[in-house]
């Protein structure tokens, strides 16, 4: 037996492929997650709705960084932001948003302590 004989072909994996559209939309939000402070910040944003005020005392990084971190955030469409009063409240942009950003944490935690992969 040929491994080619349980190849699918060519035009059979490109069918599989995504459109550009979608892996160009991937790209960027994966892109904004690729920075450690962003990280961190949706990892908060994950459990909840928070002011620039409470993530720039959780993080101790400057306000203007943390400002301009969930502008990206926001244009990547990874945060929502909704006013109340003179507050703006920032949080995870749904379910996926907010999947993906727990599946890295944890497979991150898992290679850190060396335990193995789930199936």
């Amino acid at each position: 037996m040929y491994a080619r004989d349980n190849a699918a072909t060519a035009s059979d994996l490109q069918r599989r492929l995504p459109p550009d559209s979608h892996v160009e939309a991937a790209t960027e939000m994966l892109r904004m997650l690729a920075d450690g402070t962003r990280l961190r910040l949706m990892r908060l944003l994950v459990d909840g709705e928070h002011d620039v005020t409470a993530l720039v005392t959780a993080l101790g990084v400057a306000r203007p960084a943390v400002s301009q971190h969930l502008a990206k955030l926001r244009l990547a469409g990874l945060v929502a932001m909704r006013r109340e009063g003179r507050r703006a409240l920032y949080t995870a942009r749904g379910g996926h948003v907010r999947r993906l950003v727990t599946e890295v944490m944890h497979a991150a935690s898992h290679r850190v302590a060396g335990i193995p992969d789930h199936e």
